[in-house]
């Protein structure tokens, strides 16, 4: 039996339960704002089911193998072996938690809960079509709404997702077995995670990017880090090729083959093709033209610092909003779109997003490089740390990297800085934190650290800077 198109109406519509989606309709209902949340598939979006967290469970996985099956300089000597099967079982679980609970706290702040799929039905409608046969649709009317639909993987020409050798970052997370030799097409932030994940199992992995070194966006001397690395655990690099096509091979495998711009072919054997060139919105199963929503050439839904669309009724928040798209800049961009909502004052600061790479070893970065600080008028000063000449670095093994720190000559306030090395993630926080606040170096460097502690390089970055570092050269 088909159930009848039902209709209700919310005074807020949030389409997406990701990490903008849910936090978004979290605040909102906690401002006193009568909120709906559409979610179609998992609460929690890509990030939580498919992508960040599933990612840094493998990684940390595979890091704990790896070390202890190469730790014979510190005394221990193990031969560790992986079962595929149950590590994904550990991660499902890791992510089953996260994800009910991000249902159960909406449920708890008030937000009401409709699974199913949602169009534009007009500028203030949307058609929502549950899952399932006869399970029918129903009618939602707002006053608002906060688009929150994320992103997908880029599928390039030649390598459909449908086939199944050709994996896309979902369905690497997603394997049973641990493959023999794969290729990896793009050596960005993706790539290179999953890379040295499947690496670190054993995986025999080739890496093919049409640009002239990996981790494009980062300044050259924390790449080569991260590259090095790489190399090391036995990831072979084939740069300034991109992906053409592939065949099936003689061996019951598959034949990859790349192309230069000069027209060069080359191929490399492989069991499968993971593909990632980076990911595109979730906007074309919106009808947003039916709510007269624009949006760029690529499909990115284009706001302003409040997160509003053309339509000033309808916000836009995370991937689907373009760059940077980081799960915690969707957080906080619902997080202010609810606010607007609710009638606040709330806008967007992007001066200090921090990003991070969870690569071997770590990237964290924030504000502006020393270029970025010249190009906008300032005068840097630099100080950097490396992990070498740090205590609690040479206790963990762990001494690849650096920290470094970029400010204003005149007045020294932190602009921004660059971390690659152990932890990074975690240390990038307080740089973040001195951007933010507006913190000079002096502030940082008069802060007191906990020794032995990795944070104590981004204190002696800080006095390094200042001309007055103990554990390093002065520059």
């Amino acid at each position: 039996m088909v159930v009848g198109d039902i209709s209700t109406g919310t005074e807020l519509l949030v389409i997406g339960a990701g990490p903008g989606g849910y936090v978004a309709a979290i605040r909102a209902a906690q401002k006193g704002v009568d909120t709906t949340l559409v979610e179609r598939d998992a609460y929690g979006g890509t990030c939580l089911n498919h992508g960040c967290i599933p990612s840094k469970a493998y990684i940390t996985v595979t890091d704990l193998a790896h070390r202890a099956g190469h730790a014979e300089e510190m005394g221990i000597h193990a031969d560790p072996v992986v079962d595929m099967a149950g590590m994904r079982e550990w991660k499902d679980g890791v992510v089953d938690q996260l994800t009910g609970g991000v249902e159960k706290l909406c449920k708890a702040n008030g937000v009401n809960l409709v699974e199913g799929t949602a169009r534009f039905d007009g500028p203030n409608r949307v058609r929502v079509a549950h899952g399932g046969e006869g399970q029918g649709s129903e009618s939602i009317e707002f006053e608002h709404c906060i688009v929150a639909t994320g992103s997908r993987p880029i599928e390039i020409p030649n390598f459909s997702y449908d086939d199944l050798p050709v994996l896309s970052s979902r369905d690497a997370l997603a394997l049973d077995s641990v493959p023999e030799r794969m290729v990896v097409v793009g050596a960005g932030y993706i790539g290179m995670e999953l890379s040295t994940v499947f690496a670190k199992l054993g995986t025999d992995v080739t890496v093919v990017e049409m640009l002239d070194d990996a981790l494009p966006g980062y300044e050259d001397d924390v790449a080569r880090v991260v590259r090095k690395r790489a190399e090391e655990l036995g990831v072979e690099f084939h740069f300034g090729e991109g992906a053409a096509d592939w065949r099936d091979g003689n061996d019951g495998g598959i034949v990859v083959a790349t192309e230069t711009e000069g027209g060069e072919r080359s191929e490399y054997d492989a069991d499968v093709v993971l593909v990632a060139v980076g990911r595109a919105p979730v906007s074309d199963t919106l009808d947003l033209d039916a709510a007269g929503v624009e949006t760029d050439e690529k499909g990115f839904i284009p706001t302003d610092d409040q997160c509003r669309t053309n339509v000033d009724s309808i916000f836009a928040v995370g991937d689907v909003a373009g760059e940077p798209m980081l799960a915690h800049v969707g957080s906080k961009e619902g997080i202010v779109a609810a606010e607007v909502v609710a009638g606040e004052p709330a806008a967007l600061d992007y001066q200090a997003v921090p990003a991070a790479v969870f690569t071997d070893p770590e990237i964290g970065t924030v504000g502006m490089t020393e270029d970025e600080a010249e190009e906008a008028g300032f005068t840097p000063v630099v100080g950097q740390m490396p992990f070498n000449a740090s205590g609690r670095a040479l206790t963990t093994g762990h001494t690849t990297g650096f920290v470094r720190v970029v400010a204003d000559e005149e007045t020294g306030f932190v602009l921004g800085g660059q971390i690659v090395g152990p932890e990074a993630s975690e240390l990038v926080a307080e740089l973040a934190l001195a951007v933010e606040m507006g913190a000079t170096l002096e502030d940082v460097a008069a802060t007191i650290h906990t020794h032995p502690t990795l944070a104590e390089a981004t204190m002696e970055a800080c006095e390094n800077a200042l001309g007055q570092a103990i554990h390093t050269l002065n520059r």
